[in-house]
């Protein structure tokens, strides 16, 4: 019984030590990349890869050649990052936030071909875009969704917008290949999202990034307006100020880490 329980817990101990690599890595890995520190058998690591794959905490990139996050992996990110310890003062810089703009401001994170809505404080405006926490928005017409593209390498870029089915929303939905790299050309360079009534109609878009402790891209922090009561070039002008909010979550971010 003693022998059974100290393999169940080494397996375990394995897996776990699997997902830590995958989750902190800044790039896809393979098996064999995955094995360079832990150095299991070469048969340990292919089976323990596939066992996390088809329990859906890892998941093939679009090559189908290395490990990304699966889905119960982001579900386990989005539950910690909701309830961690920070979640007060998470809520105090959103509010502080949508006060100084006047309007209603998200925190989102990729979740698969999506963008996850995971934290928001409300305007007091009686009219107001109504996108709940947990609303999923399409990557290629939101402006936290481009700024999110804009940040991957050339290749997995190419292969992502390869598949989509860029479909109009509205009609200023950018629906060629072609002009939405050149979109996401501009915010790489601008490091700011924008969403000109592209998802909605009426409605206008202003993100920026939230780094992690290594600056890696984390989330996006945003607000969203409708256009009869703020121009998109009214909303630039608040990039500063995002910045400013963006900043103080990263910092939180940096806490935790410790």
């Amino acid at each position: 019984m003693e022998t059974d329980q100290k393999h169940k817990g080494s397996h375990l101990t394995r897996a776990l030590a699997v997902i830590e690599k995958v989750a902190l890595s800044e790039r896809p890995l393979t098996p064999t990349e995955i094995n360079n520190e832990l150095q299991l058998p070469k048969a340990t690591i292919h089976r323990l890869c596939q066992f996390l794959e088809d329990e859906q905490f890892l998941q093939r990139d679009l090559e189908a050649k290395r490990l990304i996050p699966g889905l119960r992996l982001r579900q386990i990110a989005l539950g910690v990052f909701r309830n961690d310890q920070f979640r007060l003062e998470r809520t105090v810089v959103l509010q502080n936030l949508s006060e100084d703009i006047g309007e209603t401001c998200n925190i989102s994170v990729p979740d698969g071909m999506q963008m996850r809505y995971v934290d928001r404080a409300e305007s007091h405006w009686p009219l107001r875009m109504q996108l709940p926490v947990g609303t999923k928005v399409p990557l290629y017409c939101t402006s936290s969704g481009k700024l999110y593209l804009s940040t991957l390498q050339e290749g997995k870029l190419d292969k992502l917008i390869g598949s989509f089915r860029l479909e109009a929303h509205t009609s200023n939905t950018l629906t060629s290949q072609q002009a939405l790299k050149q979109e996401l050309d501009q915010i790489r360079k601008e490091g700011v999202g924008t969403d000109r009534e592209e998802f909605l109609e009426g409605m206008v878009c202003v993100a920026v990034p939230i780094l992690d402790q290594q600056q890696r891209f984390f989330a996006t922090l945003s607000f969203h307006a409708p256009s009869s009561r703020l121009s998109l070039e009214e909303g630039l002008g608040y990039v500063p100020r995002l910045r400013e909010a963006s900043a103080e979550l990263s910092s939180l971010l940096k806490e935790e880490s410790h």
